[in-house]
């Protein structure tokens, strides 16, 4: 698990903030559950190229961080709904500046 590496108290802070985002996917799945809960099948559908296997495997670090909440209703089939924790929307809010920044860097980029 990648949260594993910045367990340290003597760590840069950005570090440790930054271990439980790392991976391709994790900032976008983020970003998905901002605007609500979602079953696996449709975080999926919004994010072509995301495999089951990876889409599985970054859900369980992110509950394992404290970031998502996974609520599975007893119907058949299971119906498995993941949603955001408040630690998981403050980290979504602390992120907000730096998504801000990514954009402006790449209008000025499309400028040049």
């Amino acid at each position: 698990m990648a949260s594993r590496r910045a367990e340290h108290t003597n760590v840069c802070g950005v570090t440790a903030a930054i271990a439980v985002i790392d991976g391709k996917w994790k900032t976008s799945v983020l970003w998905l559950l901002e605007s609500g809960p979602h079953r696996p099948a449709e975080l999926r559908r919004r994010l072509p190229g995301l495999t089951e296997k990876v889409l599985t495997q970054a859900l369980r670090e992110m509950e394992a961080d404290g970031l998502v909440h996974r609520e599975v209703h007893d119907v058949l089939p299971l119906k498995t709904v993941y949603s955001l924790t408040p630690f998981g929307r403050e980290l979504s809010e602390a992120l907000a500046p730096l998504s801000d920044w990514g954009h402006r860097r790449l209008d000025g980029l499309a400028a040049s």
